[in-house]
C-alpha cells in the first residue's frame, strides 16, 4: 500500500472493487479511509476485478477520483428481505435531491435482492431525465455470499449502495451481450417473482438439465454458460437472465431478476468472437466526445466463457474509448443500465455494461 503515499491530490469519491476473500482478509479498506477520511468511499466483492485492460482474481482494483466541477453523494439501504427490493430501490433513489442530479450510479448485494423490482424502485424514486446504471456484487464463481464497502470502509452483504453525480458531468452508458438464441420458444406458465416453476406446463429445472446435459451436474455454476432469453412482448426487447440457484425439491430456478408467467424464453449459447463484438458495441454507446473514466461491469458468464482470452473483451472497449479513458470495473451478478440513450434502465445478466463520465468544459 506505499503507493498511497503517491496520491498528490484529495480525492472525492474513492473506488473499490476486490475480491471477497481479500476484502475480508486484509485491513487495506480501513487503512485507506484512514488516509482520505474526507472522501466518499464505495465498492464491492467482485467476480473478477478490471483495473485498466487486466482482470485480476483476488486483487484490488483502486479509483481515486477528483471532480473540478461537479459533485458526488452518498445513500444506503439496508435490506432486510429480496421481497422488499422495490422499495428498497425507491427509497434509495428518493433519498437524492433531485436538483441538478445527472446520474445515479447503483452498487447493490448479488444474492439476497431480486434485481429487477430493484430497477423497477430506482426508476420510479428519481426524475425521468436521470440516467441510472450499476451493477451486482459477485463472489467468484461460489455464489454464497456477496459484500458491499460502505462509506465507514465496513464491509456488510443485503446492502444498496447508491453515488449521485450532480454538476457539469457528461454521463453516457451502453449495454450489449453477444448471445447467440438457439432451440424452440417456450413459454412460462408458473412463476413467482424470480423464481420459475414451469416452462410449457413441465417442471422448470427438469427441463433446463435436459437442455444441459452432462453440464446438468455442475449446476448453478454451469447455468452461467446457459443463460435464457425472455421476452415479455413483441415490442419489447428481450433481456438476459442467469440462474443463481436451483431447488431439486421443487423442481425450480432462481434468477437474478423476475421471470413474469406470459413470457417466452429460449436457451442461449455462447460464441466467443460475439461476445467480444458485443463489448465493442457497448462501448461504441457509451463512448463520449473525450471519455475521461468508464466502469465497465461484464458478467461473470461472459468471464467463464472467454476464460484466458477475458481480457481481450476488456482491450476491445479500451481501444474504443481512447487512451486517456481511465478504465475501472468489475465482473459482476448481473448488470443495471439501459440498453442505450432513451430506453429504460433494466437488470440484465451476460451483457458488458459500460458507464462512461467526462466533465464539461466551460468556455
Amino acid at each position: 500500500m506505499d503507493g498511497l503515499n503517491q496520491i498528490d491530490f484529495e480525492p472525492q469519491l474513492i473506488l473499490i472493487f476486490g475480491g471477497k476473500t481479500l476484502l475480508q482478509q486484509s485491513d487495506w479498506v480501513q487503512e485507506i479511509r484512514r488516509k482520505f477520511p474526507q472522501a466518499i468511499m464505495a465498492g464491492c466483492s467482485t467476480a473478477g476485478e478490471i483495473s485498466g485492460t487486466t482482470v485480476s482474481d483476488e486483487s484490488l482494483s483502486l479509483n481515486f477520483l477528483a471532480f473540478e466541477r461537479s459533485e458526488v453523494r452518498y445513500q444506503e439501504y439496508e435490506i432486510q428481505d429480496n421481497a422488499q427490493s422495490y422499495e428498497a430501490g425507491k427509497t434509495l433513489a428518493q433519498s437524492f435531491e433531485a436538483e441538478n442530479l445527472k446520474h445515479l450510479f447503483v452498487l447493490s448485494d448479488g444474492l439476497n435482492v431480486n434485481g429487477s423490482q430493484l430497477v423497477d424502485g430506482l426508476r420510479e424514486g428519481i426524475p425521468e431525465n436521470v440516467s441510472i446504471t450499476g451493477g451486482l456484487a459477485g463472489d467468484g464463481p461460489l455464489f454464497e455470499q456477496t459484500l458491499l464497502i460502505d462509506n465507514e470502509g465496513h464491509l456488510k452483504d443485503q446492502l444498496l449502495i447508491a453515488l449521485g453525480f450532480y454538476g457539469d458531468l457528461e454521463v453516457n452508458y451502453g449495454s450489449m451481450g453477444g448471445w447467440d438464441s438457439f432451440g424452440i420458444e417456450r413459454l412460462v406458465t408458473k412463476s413467482r417473482n424470480n423464481v420459475l416453476y414451469e416452462l410449457d406446463h413441465q417442471p422448470a429445472l427438469q427441463l433446463y438439465k435436459s437442455f444441459l446435459g452432462d453440464e446438468a451436474r455442475n449446476l448453478p455454476a454451469s447455468g452461467l454458460l446457459f443463460p435464457l432469453s425472455m421476452r415479455y412482448s413483441e415490442d419489447k426487447q428481450p433481456l438476459v437472465r442467469t440462474i443463481l440457484g436451483v431447488s431439486e425439491k421443487d423442481q425450480s430456478l432462481t434468477f437474478a431478476g423476475d421471470i413474469p408467467e406470459g413470457s417466452s424464453i429460449r436457451l442461449m449459447k455462447a460464441n466467443v468472437n460475439r461476445l467480444i463484438d458485443g463489448a465493442e458495441e457497448a462501448a461504441d454507446l457509451a463512448k463520449l466526445p473525450f471519455t475521461e473514466f468508464a466502469i465497465c461491469i461484464s458478467c461473470v458468464g461472459r468471464k467463464l466463457v472467454l476464460r484466458q482470452i477475458v481480457e481481450e473483451e476488456i482491450e476491445a472497449v479500451a481501444e474504443l474509448l481512447g487512451p486517456d479513458c481511465l478504465l475501472t470495473g468489475f465482473y459482476s451478478y448481473g448488470e443495471i443500465a439501459p440498453f442505450k440513450k432513451g430506453a429504460d434502465c433494466e437488470l440484465h445478466n451476460q451483457t458488458m455494461t459500460i458507464t462512461s463520465f467526462s466533465e464539461i468544459e466551460k468556455h
